[in-house]
């Protein structure tokens, strides 16, 4: 009985040095990134400002402050760190598959899902920041017509519509990546 032999590898074809350029250039254009994710980093600096000042604000009146103002209060902080969360998250991320990974050492307080995040993942946490971001505008909506402050009815009909569209928008980018994920690799 013979066994198959196996292949002979095939030869190492040397590319030429225009092409070995080219992919090298091409390979390094990814820094070119990095301004994009330090413009995030000014975002995120100046939204712990607004953060900071919204804070200030809010505090100052809470012993004025009814329970559905209060929740007012915390709904407007929750909003601004979960768009804070979310600079983060693509600032982290973004870097991490398009540019270089981060070396953090042994750090114990790096995140967990650092590194771990690719890009399918990033869309679905992109997309789920968004729509709790739009479901706690929509809810400061409601809590505000509970407090008799007038909002027409087309401003919280735009309000539920866009809402409504960044959910099916996220489900639907989650049944892609489902039916990707039972594909076969490519």
């Amino acid at each position: 009985m013979t066994t198959p032999a196996t292949p002979a590898p095939k030869p190492h074809r040397t590319k030429p040095v225009l092409e070995r350029w080219l992919e090298t250039g091409l390979f390094r254009a990814r820094w070119l990134m990095v301004p994009f994710y330090v413009g995030l980093v000014m975002a995120l600096a100046g939204l712990v400002i607004v953060f900071a000042n919204e804070a200030w604000h809010k505090f100052s009146h809470i012993t004025s402050m009814n329970p559905e103002q209060a929740i007012l209060m915390a709904l407007s902080l929750i909003d601004l760190s979960l768009a804070g969360n979310l600079l983060l998250i693509v600032i982290f991320s973004g870097y991490e598959n398009f540019v270089s990974k981060i070396d953090t050492g042994d750090d114990e307080d790096r995140p967990a899902w650092m590194g771990t995040v690719d890009f399918s993942g990033l869309k679905m946490k992109l997309i789920a920041s968004i729509v709790a971001i739009s479901g706690i505008a929509l809810l400061k909506a409601f809590m505000q017509l509970s407090e008799n402050i007038e909002i027409s009815d087309r401003t919280l009909a735009w309000l539920v519509g866009i809402h409504l569209t960044f959910v099916v928008s996220g489900v639907m980018l989650a049944l892609m990546d489902l039916l990707a994920s039972k594909t076969d690799k490519h």
